[in-house]
């Protein structure tokens, strides 16, 4: 569906993206996985003809994203990272501006956009800059999808959302991928990694990998241990200043970390009880996060 080759942007001089190449297949959720800065609003932009590269070749349905941006977009919802709907306009007057811009009706989609505007009803006559957080949210993936598109790029969608929503607005995209949408989404939340079908993990606008979660997850080329103890801080500082620990560093309120050699996990155990500090150790599987800071290290 889409082909992207050796694609490069530069700000003033500075890369935002650098040399991606990547394809999107038809009716998957591909996610860019990344912290602020890696490139991936920049990456969006471009693929929603918003942006031209400096270079490289972005082909949709064999279609030129340059030369041939009007007959593309029709196919595109795009949802950017910031709120950018009309805030003193009511929500279906949102609604019902972003459906003639593209000469349908809100009654025309309905069936397309059923699941997420009887959410957004019960609010249709509030002000769009009224609404909370999620509501805003599942407006703007309304809007996004009025006309029906085949491809849903959606920039940081959950960012600054509480958990709930988070939660109710992936189960909306997987609802939006049984109907046949292709959905482009990318967020610093590597939990919401596992959800996507595909994921591309990104740093300082190059690609680090490219699989599936689990095919991620099973790349991971050493043991992985957690450390719990009542101080994770200092626990962190600590196992990173033994020469046995390859890798230290936190993971929520306890210490994930790597061997230089696996025998050496007793003697971790036994160096941290003759410094008096009580802590737990656990081999663990890894995750996206562990994966992700793994290929961040240095050769």
């Amino acid at each position: 569906m889409f082909s992207v080759t050796q694609l490069s942007k530069s700000y003033n001089g500075t890369p935002a993206i650098e040399n991606l190449s990547f394809v999107v297949n038809p009716n998957e959720i591909l996610g860019f996985i990344g912290p602020d800065g890696s490139g991936k609003t920049t990456l969006f932009r471009i693929l929603a003809t918003l942006l031209l590269p400096d270079s490289g070749e972005v082909k949709y349905m064999n279609m030129d994203m340059v030369n041939d941006y009007k007959r593309i977009r029709p196919h595109l919802g795009y949802m950017p990272g910031r709120f950018s709907l009309y805030p003193d306009l009511s929500v279906e007057e949102n609604l019902n501006f972003f459906a003639t811009i593209y000469g349908t009706t809100i009654a025309d989609s309905y069936r397309f956009i059923e699941d997420i505007y009887l959410q957004i009803a019960p609010f249709r006559t509030r002000p769009a800059g009224k609404l909370s957080g999620g509501m805003k949210q599942k407006l703007a993936l309304c809007c996004a999808l009025v006309h029906q598109p085949q491809v849903l790029i959606l920039d940081e969608p959950t960012t600054g959302v509480d958990a709930v929503s988070r939660q109710e607005f992936w189960m909306l995209l997987k609802k939006l991928q049984q109907q046949g949408v292709t959905i482009l989404v990318s967020t610093p939340y590597m939990d919401e990694a596992s959800l996507c079908d595909r994921v591309i993990l990104m740093q300082k606008g190059k690609i680090l990998s490219t699989d599936t979660p689990t095919g991620l997850i099973a790349q991971f080329p050493e043991k992985l241990y957690a450390a719990f103890g009542e101080n994770p801080y200092t626990l962190k500082n600590v196992l990173v200043s033994m020469p046995e620990c390859k890798t230290a560093y936190l993971s929520g309120r306890k210490v994930h970390f790597t061997l230089r050699d696996e025998n050496n996990a007793e003697t971790i155990t036994q160096k941290l009880a003759h410094m008096g500090i009580e802590a737990r150790i656990e081999k663990i599987v890894p995750g996206i996060e562990d994966c992700f800071i793994h290929y961040m290290q240095p050769d």
